[in-house]
């Protein structure tokens, strides 16, 4: 079944870790969403010190409130990375994947957004460029020594296509899956990053079992940069056709809205416009809600 999901970091707070995982949960029901997508972070409402009767107070709220955690992300991977030239920031990333699978599992969420590295950061300009195979290879190593942990926590990990000049083709994600010959690895596909260099539809058809996971964003190939996210309907991704893949493949599972920033003034206007424009793209009646 397909979940219509919002990802934490689009509300007020999310990007900083103190709004209250109560408060999504609420926020996310009140307009509509099927589940959440949460975010962990160093510290903050969900950090990396999460233990598991947390999660299980998590689990009993969302049952309460009428809503599923059916996904985890992750901003780390940007602060410390399994392809960093620093082996010490290596071994931190390796550690807190092996955390984040863990807090994954607790919340019974099945799928974990995972970025394994870098050519280049293009928020951080004044970072070091890293050779491209030089990052193939730490990635490829770092994920083989977490995979017993995700396979055994029965957790997948989502590799993500983010803008960072690695793994540019879905021939080259399935590649680098492909690798690893385990259940416990697929690609996350977010659709408005592809648009600067492909076509959703292509990537989803080609990766086809392999897509563990699908973020909802929409992107204006004109503007070419970051300020070419827009609100789903307004941007280029062709939507008909990308639903059309998702049914191709036989995907089943969560479709993450990952709106940021928030609006400046009035933010519930974007989740309420998010909201409604996926019920379009997913074919639902809009329902009114309080």
């Amino acid at each position: 079944m397909l979940l219509k999901s919002l990802n934490y970091w689009s509300l007020p707070g999310g990007l900083d870790g103190v709004l209250a995982v109560e408060e999504c949960l609420e926020i996310a029901h009140r307009h509509g969403f099927d589940a959440v997508e949460l975010c962990i972070g160093e510290t903050g409402a969900l950090g990396l010190e999460t233990d598991e009767a947390r999660c299980r107070a998590i689990l009993a709220y969302a049952e309460k409130v009428g809503i599923q955690v059916a996904s985890v992300a992750s901003g780390l991977y940007w602060s410390y990375a399994l392809g960093s030239d620093s082996l010490e920031d290596r071994e931190r990333a390796v550690s807190a994947l092996e955390k984040m699978i863990r807090i994954t599992s607790w919340l019974g969420a099945r799928t974990l957004l995972t970025i394994p590295g870098a050519v280049d950061i293009f928020f951080l300009p004044s970072d070091s460029v890293i050779d491209y195979g030089i990052l193939w290879d730490r990635a490829t190593e770092g994920l083989k020594r977490v995979l017993p942990i995700a396979e055994k926590c029965g957790v997948r990990l989502g590799i993500e296509n983010v803008w960072n000049k690695f793994l540019l083709s879905p021939l080259e994600m399935a590649r680098f899956i492909d690798q690893f010959d385990s259940p416990a690895i697929g690609a996350y596909v977010d659709v408005a990053n592809v648009l600067l260099f492909g076509y959703p539809e292509q990537w989803l058809r080609i990766l086809g079992p392999r897509v563990a996971g699908i973020h909802f964003k929409d992107f204006r190939r004109a503007v070419g940069t970051v300020e070419g996210f827009v609100d789903l309907l307004e941007g280029d991704v062709n939507w008909p056709a990308v639903m059309q893949a998702i049914g191709d493949i036989g995907y089943s599972g969560p479709l993450a809205a990952e709106m940021i920033p928030a609006y400046r003034h009035y933010p519930d206007v974007r989740i309420a416009n998010t909201s409604n424009a996926m019920d379009a793209i997913l074919g639902r009646t809009v329902a009114s809600r309080k």
